[in-house]
């Protein structure tokens, strides 16, 4: 597997400086992952209740494993020199044909930064190292979906320049 760390990045906590590298995760990284992916499903289960599930994980560890070897699905770290601090789950899809332009688009299934370590810039470190990585790749864009229960994620995206491009909807019929 291919293992890209991005720079060592400074950020500032009052007068403490904090080292951080955004990394490409590997399986020792797994159970502070799994940690992490309780945060993200914990949000999503207070917003949506009647949808999801808690406290659980969308992967198991032998699936997140599995994920760790597959190159189509990246998986980015945020760690100082103790622990991961925040994840990002990136998925390659192509699209093309009759309808659509051909293109490549590296799709963020997930970014989370651990609920202790929010407001230190690791969220913003994650998505340019993603960027940055799917630029390198040849990538025509980078697209998620976020859940309306989630404005903290919705701002969070914004105001790292994504735009919304489709919009799902639904009527609840029980």
């Amino acid at each position: 597997m291919l293992s890209i760390a991005f720079p060592f990045s400074l950020f500032i906590e009052g007068r403490k400086k904090h080292m951080y590298i955004i990394r490409r995760a590997e399986k020792n990284d797994i159970p502070s992952i799994m940690k992490l992916l309780i945060q993200v499903n914990m949000v999503h289960h207070e917003g949506r209740p009647d949808l999801f599930k808690g406290p659980t994980t969308k992967y198991t560890e032998a699936e997140l494993s599995d994920l760790l070897e597959n190159e189509a699905t990246p998986i980015f770290v945020c760690a100082d020199d103790k622990q991961v601090l925040g994840h990002g789950f990136c998925i390659f899809q192509h699209s093309g044909g009759r309808l659509m332009e051909e293109h490549d688009t590296l799709y963020i299934d997930d970014i989370c930064v651990d609920e202790n370590h929010r407001g230190k810039g690791i969220g913003k470190a994650l998505f340019e190292a993603i960027v940055s990585f799917a630029k390198s790749k040849g990538c025509y864009n980078v697209t998620l979906n976020v859940w309306s229960c989630n404005p903290g994620a919705m701002e969070f995206y914004e105001r790292m320049g994504m735009k919304p491009y489709r919009t799902g909807m639904e009527t609840i019929l029980k």
